[in-house]
């Protein structure tokens, strides 16, 4: 394997921070103007893709934190969450609710906007919610683009023509 150069070892240090291959390039030295192909240039170049897999990995070793760790954690919260726990007052003590019944018995609670949170994680992950959407044509097919080019030489003749034939007439009555 080829060794990188500084400005490239400098991306994939400043490409690990935030995982965004424009800001790497910009904080490595790379032309602004220009950062975003040549981030994407430099994340399919086969020796610099190969030195950000490998530092995503010892960064892995080094704490612990791993996919499946992140999605172990999302779904045993989830799991806490949607289980009902007692409330409790200030001392300490259940809140004792009255039943249709008359009786009393202790109030219980769930959290459900951590459950769909972490739902929504776990969905993202299964790219349940892609960001993007494919956008088609009539019947699934692909997107009919008119010439802009010929309708504006169109409009631009005949606007021609209309001022050419107004233009001709206004003469002739004079």
């Amino acid at each position: 394997m080829k060794k990188l150069t500084p400005k490239q070892q400098r991306f994939v240090q400043e490409y690990l921070i935030d995982l965004n291959g424009r800001q790497a390039a910009i904080r490595a030295g790379y032309a602004p103007g220009s950062a975003e192909v040549t981030a994407s240039r430099l994340l399919i170049h086969a020796n610099v893709g190969a030195a950000v897999k490998a530092a995503v990995v010892k960064r892995e070793e080094r704490t612990g934190i791993t996919q499946d760790w992140v999605l172990n954690t999302i779904y045993e919260t989830a799991e806490r969450c949607k289980q009902a726990r007692p409330v409790l007052d200030r001392k300490g003590d259940p809140v004792m609710v009255e039943t249709p019944s008359g009786a009393f018995a202790p109030a219980y609670a769930f959290d459900p906007g951590s459950v769909l949170r972490a739902a929504e994680l776990g969905g993202r992950h299964l790219n349940l919610f892609p960001n993007r959407h494919e956008i088609t044509g009539k019947d699934g097919g692909p997107i009919e683009v008119d010439d802009a080019r010929e309708r504006l030489s169109s409009r631009i003749l005949g606007v021609a023509s209309a001022l050419a034939a107004s233009s001709a007439d206004s003469e002739t009555k004079h």
